[in-house]
């Protein structure tokens, strides 16, 4: 197995043998994990599916299957990263070409720079609240023409981009430390969290036992299902870009054992966690202040003393935390790919920051309806056939046979025709092209009004869509495709 001079990213331990050491390299990346899902995305997400009409049992039992789905794929793509110690940027060279990979990194890519500008959006929002909180008042004032928000937001937003921008600097072992030392953090946090609201509120409150709305005379009776799959493909779409470049991590594992583990305990029961968190707190904020309280930085607001200072400062290390290890090291890896001799990952990510400013992330979420659902579930229909492509080429057609040295020729065994396989780009269009009709109508529904029953019910499942449609057009076409002789063999 080819391993990367930086192993000790998330297994410090380049030789380990004892149950001690094994257990302390699936902890590293089962800390990954939860360092990534105690985010305020993943909860106001889970949260907003009682807004949908969902019981509190349904929104957790809907995230939890969410999850397990998408592990699969994870755990799927991941066994490559482990064996070859090869990124997913790399990876895509196999079923893309040495050249045609470039297009799967730049989807990734681009996403994920959106998430981040998002991400740290997020936090500056909370530094902003944090101030009008200790200077008794909201601070700013009128927004700033051409950018929709006032000098305050701005600079806060610009403050927590630099925070990150810290441990960019400083590579990404820095990245390794904040996440190994915050995960458990984070668990304490919520159990905290539960107790005071608890006390404060003298139990959950009542959402607990309030039934679905889908139940018969309920206001939305007979309509679980219209909900629940679009919910479902929401919720699978909050890690369809970390399904894609999952190897950027996992190469890093000594064994397949240790990814699997890892991910497997570090993936679901956290976001299930999450998602009860979410539900049992927001019920008793129907107590404490009379109504549902989903934004977790409005609810820290509302805290009294030392209370509302040390909830934001959670917030916010855990918005750093969350953001460098989703939304950074994938894309940096991403661009460096793209030119590799001239873009280091520092320097990918540099431009992964800049381009969220670019992107004014506040722009991305007024402009869109319902940016959970219309951001999730549209860029799952883009990177779903990407992670079908994928998933066929690696154990259909390479019997997960790789030649890592050939995947860095411009004329070895993975060029196909000028360094694109058209048969992967076919798929990858295939895929997406169903669902451009529903995400129109969905993100742009004044100017697309006149989209049929049937794009708008394929958009519904649009993750699985393309999945399926890409899989079986590329396992179609590279059927009889001649598979080279392997110069060498990897274990």
């Amino acid at each position: 197995m080819q391993q990367n001079a930086s192993a000790e990213l998330w297994n410090p331990d380049l030789a380990p043998t004892t149950a001690a050491q094994r257990t302390w390299r699936w902890y590293h990346f089962a800390a990954l994990w939860v360092g990534m899902v105690m985010c305020i995305p993943a909860y106001t997400l889970s949260a907003s599916l009682i807004e949908s009409g969902m019981s509190g049992w349904q929104a957790v039992w809907t995230v939890f299957l969410a999850n397990a789905i998408v592990l699969v794929p994870m755990l799927l793509i991941g066994h490559a990263g482990t064996k070859y110690g090869i990124p997913y940027a790399v990876l895509a060279r196999t079923s893309f070409g040495t050249s045609g990979a470039k297009l799967p990194a730049l989807m990734r890519a681009i996403v994920a720079c959106g998430w981040y500008g998002i991400q740290t959006w997020f936090g500056g929002s909370m530094i902003y609240t944090l101030l009008g909180v200790m200077n008794g008042a909201p601070i700013g004032g009128d927004p700033i023409a051409g950018l929709g928000i006032n000098i305050a937001q701005l600079l806060c937003f610009l403050g927590f981009w630099a925070i990150q921008l810290y441990f960019i600097v400083h590579g990404i072992e820095s990245i390794r430390k904040l996440e190994t030392y915050t995960a458990p953090l984070k668990i304490a946090i919520c159990f905290v969290l539960l107790w005071w609201v608890y006390e404060r509120a003298g139990g959950f409150g009542p959402l607990l036992d309030r039934p679905s709305a889908f139940v018969a005379g309920g206001p939305k009776e007979g309509q679980f299902w219209q909900v629940f799959w679009p919910s479902l493909t929401a919720m699978i779409g909050f890690w369809a870009t970390l399904a894609l470049n999952i190897p950027d991590f996992t190469r890093f594992a000594k064994t397949q054992r240790d990814q699997v583990i890892g991910q497997s305990v570090g993936l679901p029961v956290p976001m299930g966690l999450l998602a009860a968190l979410a539900v049992i707190v927001t019920s008793a904020t129907v107590v404490l202040y009379g109504k549902a309280l989903w934004d977790p930085v409005d609810l820290a607001s509302r805290m009294e003393g030392i209370a509302v200072l040390v909830a934001l400062i959670v917030l916010l290390v855990d918005t750093v935390s969350v953001n460098l290890a989703a939304n950074l090291v994938g894309p940096a890896y991403d661009f460096s790919a793209l030119a590799p001799r001239a873009i280091s990952y520092r320097s990918g990510g540099y431009i992964t920051a800049g381009l969220a400013l670019v992107m004014m992330p506040w722009k991305i979420l007024e402009s869109t309806q319902n940016y959970i659902f219309t951001w999730l579930v549209g860029y799952s229909a883009l990177l779903g056939p990407i992670a079908g492509i994928l998933i066929v080429d690696y154990y259909l057609v390479r019997k997960t046979e790789l030649d890592v040295a050939q995947m860095y020729r411009d004329d070895g065994i993975y060029s196909y025709k000028n360094g694109w396989n058209m048969a992967a780009v076919v798929a990858f269009v295939a895929g997406v092209a169903p669902n451009i009709p529903g995400f129109l109508n969905a993100a742009f529904p004044a100017s697309f009004p006149d989209v049929g029953d049937t794009f708008k019910t394929i958009y519904t499942y649009a993750w699985f869509v393309g999945v399926a449609i890409a899989a079986v057009v590329y396992g179609a076409m590279m059927k009889g495709h001649r598979v080279p002789a392997l110069a060498a063999r990897h274990s």
